[in-house]
């Protein structure tokens, strides 16, 4: 119900903003502002009910946030490197994304260079510091949202992450629990923030518990042969490892069959973990020990900060945490 009651700041000095909008209407502030441009599922009778109320508190959009973009195209961009597309993640990740712009009322176009055509504002999925097509879009002078921090000089507009560290860690701390002494970590050699973040993790986890550190890195994407080529190494230079923790996207479905033929039986002697959950995970046999890092609500969830920011609702420089867990599984129930 509208508060009515509530003196709201007037004059050119405090003038009203789209949460007094929302107050005064009823509404969450997203609806507030799908009312006013006309977007999303709102009724008629809430959509008179904003813009009438807008109307007498003088609210004006938020000058600020205009002054970030040139010109409005109900257009955002969307830049996920072309090696990362095969990656389950980045699919679903893509799908966020496109579900929450429709029902944003946006557009949606995919960039695969650091040349942008006429958009309102960018998301950019795993940015690496390194990468020039990140480091030109980075630059174009348009709000940017990251999914997962960067490193890199620049900063984005607004961030959505999710605490890998903890995640990990609980992981780890799982697989210890189940008696594991000696796990080894194969790790993405990308220098994304996930990636290095993974890698810092489990150093400090072994220093902790006074583990030996067994760490190897595999390229990003790389085929199943040259991780199975991965795991056939460390198994025969370290005959007691009792657990292998794989980062990147499908690795630990893939190592499988090289598990076995070293005959090691995968939740009994040798425990089997991945850093990101996936179909592959769920059907291999055993199915295997994973953390939910929820890509269609990561994708989500850029597109609503980005429509946030664009609309003055959330101010330049938010981040947010995205919520993940660890999903346990038949290969860690020893």
């Amino acid at each position: 119900m509208p508060t009515g009651s509530r003196r709201l700041p007037t004059g050119p000095d405090a003038p009203a903003t789209i949460a007094d909008v929302a107050r005064e209407a009823g509404v969450s502030k997203t609806t507030a502002s799908d009312a006013l441009r006309g977007h999303g599922r709102v009724s008629d009778a809430t959509r008179r009910s904003v813009l009438d109320t807008a109307r007498r508190l003088g609210y004006a959009p938020n000058r600020s946030a205009r002054s970030l973009r040139t010109s409005v195209t109900d257009t955002i961009a969307l830049h996920i490197p072309e090696f990362l597309t095969g990656a389950e993640y980045y699919m679903s990740f893509v799908f966020g994304v496109a579900e929450q712009a429709a029902r944003a009322g946006l557009n949606v176009t995919l960039v695969s260079s650091g040349r942008l055509p006429q958009v309102d504002g960018l998301i950019l999925c795993d940015p690496m510091p390194e990468n020039p097509v990140v480091g030109r879009l980075m630059s174009a002078g348009i709000p940017v949202v990251t999914a997962e921090r960067f490193g890199g000089d620049a900063q984005p507009t607004g961030v959505i992450w999710s605490d890998h560290e903890t995640a990990l860690t609980e992981l780890l701390d799982h697989l210890r629990a189940r008696g594991a002494r000696r796990p080894v970590f194969i790790a993405s050699d990308t220098t994304a923030d996930w990636a290095l973040t993974l890698q810092r993790t489990y150093a400090r986890w072994c220093a902790r518990h006074d583990i030996q550190l067994l760490l190897r890195k595999a390229p990003f994407g790389s085929p199943p042969e040259a991780l199975r080529g991965v795991v056939r190494e460390l198994l025969v230079e370290n005959p007691h490892t009792d657990a292998i923790v794989c980062a990147a996207d499908g690795a630990a479905a893939a190592v499988l069959p090289e598990i076995r033929s070293a005959g090691r039986v995968v939740g009994e002697d040798l425990l089997l973990v991945s850093c990101v959950d996936s179909l592959a995970m769920r059907t291999a046999e055993p199915p295997i020990t994973a953390i939910d890092l929820r890509p269609r609500h990561m994708g989500a969830e850029c597109v609503r900060l980005l429509r946030e920011i664009l609309t003055g609702e959330t101010p330049p420089g938010t981040a947010r945490t995205l919520a993940i867990e660890m999903i346990v599984r038949a290969s860690t129930r020893s």
